[in-house]
C-alpha cells in the first residue's frame, strides 16, 4: 500500500498503535531465543535533556507531613505564579529485551513529538538517550511537517555522524550502537528516505552484533491502514 500523505490525512492516532502492533507481530516470530518484544507506554520524559528549560518546575514543602487546612486557614503554599499545563502524554513504543536488558526500540514519530521547541528537545534527547545507553533504535517519521525539522538531522549533529546530508521527513532510519564494552563506542546508520504514494521498504532493526531483524514496513503499514479503514 502506498504511503499516505500525512500532512493532509487524519487518523494517525489509530494507525500509530495499530502499526506498532503489526510491527510487533512481525518481529516476534523472527527473534532469536532469549529475546522478549512488547509494546509499552511510557510518559514523555527525556533520558537526557541537556538543552532548554523544563516545562514545569516541582517544589516540595519541608516536613513531609500532610494535613488538611481548616476553612478559615490560609494556604501555606503561595506560588509565585500559576499556569495551566497539559496532561502528561503517553507514548507507545516497541521494546526488545534480552536477559532483562533493553537492547532495541522501535519509535514511530507522531506530529506532537515535533510540536514546539520543548517537544523537539525532549524527544530528540529521548532518542539520543537510547543511543548513548547502547540501545539500538529504529526511528520512523512519516509526517512531513514541520518541513525544516528532522530528528535524524539533529541526532546526526549531536552524535558527530560524518555524513551530515539532510534527511527530511518522511523517512526511516536504523541505528546500530556498540555494546558498551571496553573496545570503545561506535555508531552505524542506515537511512531510508520515504516517498508519499510509494511503497515502504524493508528496514533492518539491529538487536545485537551482527544480528538484525528485517522489518517489513510496507506489510505492517498496509495491515494497520486496512484495520483503520484508511486502505
Amino acid at each position: 500500500m502506498p504511503l499516505h500523505d500525512w500532512a493532509a490525512t487524519r487518523g494517525w492516532s489509530g494507525v500509530h498503535i495499530l502499526w506498532m502492533t503489526e510491527i510487533l507481530r512481525w518481529i516476534k516470530p523472527r527473534l532469536p531465543e532469549g529475546f522478549r518484544a512488547y509494546v509499552g507506554t511510557s510518559p514523555v520524559v527525556a533520558i537526557d535533556d541537556p538543552e532548554g528549560e523544563p516545562d514545569v518546575s516541582v517544589r516540595r514543602l519541608e516536613g513531609g507531613t500532610h494535613r488538611s487546612l481548616k476553612d478559615d486557614e490560609p494556604d501555606p503554599f503561595q506560588p509565585d505564579w500559576e499556569v495551566s499545563v497539559a496532561t502528561l502524554e503517553e507514548d507507545h513504543s516497541l521494546y526488545l529485551e534480552r536477559n532483562g536488558r533493553l537492547v532495541a526500540v522501535v519509535e514511530l514519530v507522531s506530529p506532537g513529538n515535533k510540536d514546539g521547541t520543548d517537544k523537539k528537545v525532549k524527544y530528540a534527547s529521548r532518542y539520543l538517550g537510547y543511543l548513548t545507553n547502547h540501545v539500538h533504535l529504529l526511528l520512523v517519521d512519516v509526517h512531513p511537517q514541520p518541513y525544516a525539522y528532522s530528528f535524524a538531522d539533529r541526532i546526526a549533529a549531536r552524535m558527530g555522524v560524518p555524513d551530515q546530508t539532510p534527511l527530511p521527513s518522511p523517512y526511516a532510519i536504523s541505528y546500530r550502537v556498540s555494546s558498551g564494552d571496553t573496545t570503545g563506542g561506535w555508531l552505524a546508520v542506515r537511512k531510508f528516505p520515504l516517498i508519499v504514494s510509494a511503497a515502504l521498504p524493508v528496514v533492518p532493526l539491529a538487536i545485537g552484533f551482527p544480528d538484525v531483524v528485517p522489518v517489513d514496513l510496507e506489510t505492517t503499514y498496509m495491515a494497520a491502514a486496512e484495520t483503520a479503514y484508511l486502505a
